[in-house]
């Protein structure tokens, strides 16, 4: 083949490059234009092919990157899967990635990304007696800086990725170490040009690869076969590698494996470090489809929760553990997390599998908690007390909380004003609008303190006097102890903050609109887009009036209107909230449009914090946008006063910081899985995001940095909330009114997050927490229902799993992500 005078070319001789290792592989979307159903049949038919190509041809190797597929062609076809196990014995047939499937890597949490090590490594073991020594991402939009942490305690020692590529993100070589923030290190390769090829002949295909790689005489590597659908290497592929290898404008090629090149390079000492993210590519995927992102929060928190639960309970009353129940839970998250489904890029319909999947899995986690805390709630002594309704609160953080718990219950105790008393004390109890006054039904809100990772019994009854209601002199100001949130009807934000505390008010003086909407003609990914600031209008306030006042929570509601479309954000006050809760409700119908709710601040010198996977990382300000978890900081000065803002959040990703100023995406509304040009004027083209939405975000205002704050414990108890659980007397019973069952001291800084039993059938019990501030950090976590204290030691940024005994006088030990699965050497 003769290229054309524009295209790149390779320069004469070998000596100045390679070796070329050449991978073959075939990058399988498990959905994307296409259902899972097809994904699932072309895993098969990919597989049988290059089986084929094997026997066929001497030396020819195959390289698979995602262990949902195996398990996939185990589910249905024995006789190819034997086939699959012998040709990774013999070597010819390779696994990496040691992951479930190629997720999206900004939009799951750390702890999801480590159930990927988790059960795809356990799963390797078991059916091929060793687990991925290698990560492969090469299709996932971006890489967060946790991954090197990640991928190191799940056994892999390198790592292969693709995007961003090397006009989007200057690395400072194709092979690096790279580090995470807690030491952790992978030997990195990103691959150049693309990670799939045509059909034929791979000549311009290796050309344009070389004209990305450096001029070296260290190995490289390319890989080839056909891909995104499956189909993997064709024989004109390998009969071209075999031709092309003679000629002298192309260095040395030889097929290879991925583990065969990195352990050419591996010892080499002339390669450079490199520590941090690697961002960004198609950032819209951040924000586009409100819906999965949700989900997948949603379900994340759900499995969590429940195994904290469950795990004590079958401690407490010798019941199964639900290992294998909570597996299969998280498998469907896992799936869900595949880059195209987590990104917003697949079809309609995949979202309507992704929905009915995620729902199994929370179904499941709804089913194992609800057994969990019951065998324990109908064990605490609960006596008959004529007019009064048992009510228990259960908080799932090792930590107290202090919270309002919301319960509905029909109309038992009769009409009138009620409290709620505990062994601390009575507290008012706030009545508010029921979902439904059939049957009696009616909603209160109940100011609660919860023990650490435990609960409280309170006892709702008839209130013999009227709690007072705090006074206010503005009907837009809503006040508690800790806060003053002053509303202006004028633009239907707020106009002050004042933190009570350090007496820091970071909103008053601030200015710009809130709820702002911005043009946005880029395709579904946002492809070529690094931030957004086309700003075409902003939402204007309809109505702004105070909805609830009362001894519990204070709330004005706002609502709003831009073009088709309204947005309602109630701002509530709670008694004892240190954050201003907003909920929120949007009827969107607006086109290639954005929406961003921008929090506006005072502040100046600001530095902005964005929470990562098990992780946080400071970002540079200016407006560019970036994938952000559960909260998103602005810190800096006010006046002389160190001061600032977190932004917490319950279903959103997408961020951006400009001159101390926060913006939330909420809502991007391209068409369905459009790559540019986008559709015409009247085309017939299904958008993203029409119609009703809603989430809650909080707004923590604080003197001093985040860290002084609470911001990441603030967060989880948002998207972990406390649970009410109208309970009946009963009589005797041997649990206390209230309990703790694990309750951490020391260092505010450590997030125990999970508590689970360890998948090896042991009954040991798996702890995991993080070191959130950047510091060493140390304390101690009290396991009272199994009589246990472990000692925790965190270096900073460090993701800590411990394993312990149920057996009092067995050890402690420290284990990894993948809880010490060790591999058998090689045959």
């Amino acid at each position: 083949m003769t290229s054309s005078a524009d295209e790149p070319q390779a320069p004469t001789g070998r000596t100045s490059r390679g070796p070329l290792h050449m991978i073959g592989n075939a990058h399988i979307d498990a959905t994307w234009l296409w259902p899972w159903q097809e994904g699932y049949r072309e895993a098969r038919t990919t597989f049988s092919s290059a089986l084929d190509r094997i026997a066929e041809y001497d030396g020819f190797a195959f390289s698979c990157d995602s262990v949902a597929y195996l398990a996939w062609i185990e589910e249905h076809d024995p006789e190819l899967f034997a086939r699959l196990q012998a040709e990774v014995a013999a070597g010819r047939f390779e696994i990496v990635g040691g992951w479930w499937v190629e997720p999206d890597c900004n939009i799951p949490s750390g702890e999801s990304l480590a159930r990927h090590g988790l059960y795809s490594q356990r799963y390797l073991v078991e059916k091929f007696g060793r687990p991925a020594t290698i990560g492969c991402n090469v299709d996932p939009f971006g890489q967060n800086a946790t991954i090197p942490q990640l991928l190191a305690k799940a056994g892999m020692s390198s790592y292969v990725f693709m995007r961003p590529q090397a006009h989007e993100k200057a690395m400072p070589a194709q092979t690096f170490r790279w580090h995470a923030a807690d030491g952790s290190t992978v030997l990195t390769y990103r691959i150049p040009h693309e990670y799939c090829s045509p059909a034929g002949h791979l000549d311009l295909h290796v050309r344009r690869a070389l004209a990305q790689l450096p001029h070296t005489e260290a190995p490289l590597m390319c890989f080839y076969g056909v891909g995104n659908h499956g189909g993997g290497p064709t024989k004109d592929n390998i009969e071209s590698i075999l031709a092309l290898d003679g000629r002298n404008q192309f260095p040395r090629m030889r097929f290879s494996t991925i583990a065969d090149f990195f352990a050419a390079v591996r010892d080499r000492d002339d390669t450079p470090d490199f520590t941090g993210e690697i961002q960004p590519h198609a950032v819209g995927c951040y924000s586009v489809h409100s819906g999965i992102k949700q989900w997948l929060r949603q379900t994340e928190n759900a499995l969590q929760a429940a195994e904290k639960w469950s795990t004590v309970a079958s401690v407490l009353d010798g019941s199964p553990a639900l290992t294998g129940e909570f597996e299969r839970g998280w498998r469907q998250v896992l799936l869900n997390h595949f880059h195209d489904t987590a990104a917003g890029t697949a079809l309609p319909s995949a979202y309507e599998e992704a929905r009915d999947q995620l729902g199994e899995a929370r179904a499941i986690a709804a089913r194992a908690q609800n057994r969990a805390v019951q065998s324990i709630t109908r064990r605490i002594a609960i006596a008959e007390q004529d007019g009064t309704a048992p009510l228990v609160v259960l908080n799932p953080h090792p930590w107290p909380v202090t919270a309002t718990a919301e319960v509905e219950f029909g109309g038992a105790l009769g009409e009138g004003d009620y409290a709620a008393e505990t062994a601390g004390g009575v507290v008012p109890v706030q009545q508010v609008r029921s979902t439904t006054t059939t049957g009696g039904r009616r909603r209160l809100l109940v100011p609660v303190s919860v023990p650490a990772l435990g609960y409280r019994l309170y006892r709702l009854r008839r209130a013999t006097t009227t709690a007072p209601v705090p006074a206010s002199g503005d009907e837009l100001t809503l006040e508690n102890a800790h806060l003053r949130v002053t509303i202006d009807p004028a633009n239907g934000f707020v106009s002050s903050l004042l933190d009570k505390e350090s007496g820091i008010d970071v909103m008053r003086g601030a200015s710009g609109a809130h709820a702002v909407v911005l043009d946005d003609p880029s395709d579904t990914w946002g492809h070529g887009v690094v931030g957004y600031s086309d700003v075409i209008g902003s939402f204007r306030p309809t109505s702004v009036r105070r909805v609830l006042a009362g001894p519990v929570r204070d709330s004005v509601r706002v609502e709003s209107r831009f073009g088709g479309s309204t947005l309602v954000e109630e701002f509530r006050l709670d008694r004892d909230a240190r954050a201003l809760e907003v909920r929120v409700r949007i009827d969107w119908h607006e086109r290639f449009t954005m929406l961003k709710l921008r929090f506006p601040t005072a502040l100046s010198g600001v530095v902005s914090t964005h929470a990562i996977p098990y992780g946080h990382l400071r970002r540079a300000i200016g407006g560019h946008e970036a994938p952000a978890q559960s909260w998103v900081d602005v810190s800096g000065r006010l006046g002389e006063a160190p001061a600032g803002l977190s932004v917490l959040n319950n279903a959103k990703y997408g961020v951006d910081v400009y001159a101390g100023d926060i913006g939330l995406t909420t809502v991007r509304s391209p068409a369905y899985a459009w790559h540019d040009p986008a559709p015409r004027p009247g085309e017939d083209a299904e958008f993203i995001d029409q119609g009703e939405q809603r989430f809650t975000y909080r707004l923590l205002p604080h003197g001093g940095d985040w860290r002084r704050s609470g911001t990441v414990r603030a967060a989880a108890e948002l998207n972990q909330p406390v649970r009410a659980l109208l309970e009946s007397a009963h009589g005797s019973g041997d649990l206390a009114a209230e309990a703790s069952f694990a309750a951490q001291s020391g260092d505010d800084a450590i997030v125990i997050s999970v508590l689970k039993f360890a998948e090896d059938g042991s009954g040991d019990v798996i702890v995991r927490g993080y070191e959130t501030a950047g510091a060493p950090a140390s304390g101690a976590l009290e396991l009272s229902f199994l009589e246990r204290t472990v000692e925790l030691e965190f270096s900073p940024h460090e993701i800590k799993t411990v394993r312990v005994p149920r057996d009092p006088s067995a050890s402690v030990t420290e284990t990894d992500l993948i809880e010490g699965l060790l591999a058998p050497p090689p045959a």
